[in-house]
């Protein structure tokens, strides 16, 4: 039975490319197998939600999926391909490889000139079919962006640029990186889908980040400075006299590394006492 692609993704009929990369981050977020590990059900619609963005995404799929022309598995109306389709089949977390379809030009366009009669057209060289594979990244590579040589499931390795930013559920294009041609013509492209791995350290915050520091009780009341690891290195950070936990301090432009404006990072002071049971301060503490 065909299913309404744009149900799967919650969005409209009329929704923008934008929306509908917006939504299926957002189901990407609430369903990634990483996150339920062993919910099958999770996992169905995980990869039903991969299925439909991989068609509702593509301007040309879409048009065809909107006219009646493929179905939700994206096959030609009428038709049946062998594999069952483009073979979505995410299965458990790893890195993974997997033969793409792809409608180079209009693969069913022999059968149906010659079923109306008309002449048939020699197919020219067809681009090779897309390699698809799920990576996992650092949050520091995420936000900062990063260049490194990864190794896929099937030993293949590739060198990757990762743009500041990128997102759990986004995919990432490498050109000419997929199969090779059997008609002589172009290769095709790897597709990488991201898996952001979370953080102990920083939460991200649209464009800016955030992060606990703990400081001294000394420190809080009479100032002075305190070590701050962010992504990119440790920094500096100048505490005010008179602070509090609770106090949030702004490091400009140590946020999220967008190359025309970058954004910040926020720490929440948090006082900790070096020794509780310090007499002095025992007695300080009686004497209030």
């Amino acid at each position: 039975m065909s299913r309404d692609l744009y149900k799967i993704l919650g969005v409209a009929k009329t929704a923008s490319t934008d929306e509908i990369r917006k939504a299926y981050r957002q189901k990407a977020k609430a369903l990634h197998p990483d996150l339920h590990p062993n919910d099958q059900d999770k996992a169905d619609q995980f990869k039903a939600a991969s299925a439909a963005f991989e068609i509702l995404s593509d301007e040309d799929k879409r048009a065809k999926y909107d006219r009646g022309e493929i179905d939700s598995d994206g096959n030609p109306t009428g038709f049946s391909s062998a594999g069952g389709g483009f073979g979505r089949d995410y299965g458990a977390y790893g890195d993974f490889a997997r033969a793409g379809g792809s409608f180079q030009g209009d693969p069913f366009e022999d059968i149906l000139s010659g079923m109306f009669g008309q002449q048939r057209r020699k197919p020219g060289p067809r681009k090779g079919g897309d390699l698809r594979y799920r990576v996992e990244i650092s949050f520091e590579d995420a936000a900062q962006g990063a260049k490194r040589q990864m190794t896929m499931g099937d030993g293949k390795a590739l060198n990757v640029s990762i743009p500041p930013g990128i997102e759990t559920g986004q995919v990432l294009r490498l050109k000419s990186q997929g199969q090779p041609s059997a008609t002589g013509g172009p290769p095709g492209d790897a597709l990488l889908e991201v898996f952001v791995r979370p953080s102990k350290t920083w939460t991200r915050d649209g464009d800016d980040l955030r992060m606990t520091v703990p400081v001294s009780l000394k420190t809080a009341v009479t100032g002075g400075t305190v070590d701050v690891q962010t992504p990119g290195g440790s920094v500096t950070l100048k505490v005010p006299e008179g602070s509090n936990t609770g106090t949030v301090l702004r490091l400009r432009n140590k946020g999220v590394q967008f190359k025309d404006k970058p954004g910040h990072l926020y720490v929440r002071l948090e006082i900790v006492l070096e020794d509780p049971k310090d007499a002095g301060l025992r007695e300080w503490a009686a004497d209030r």
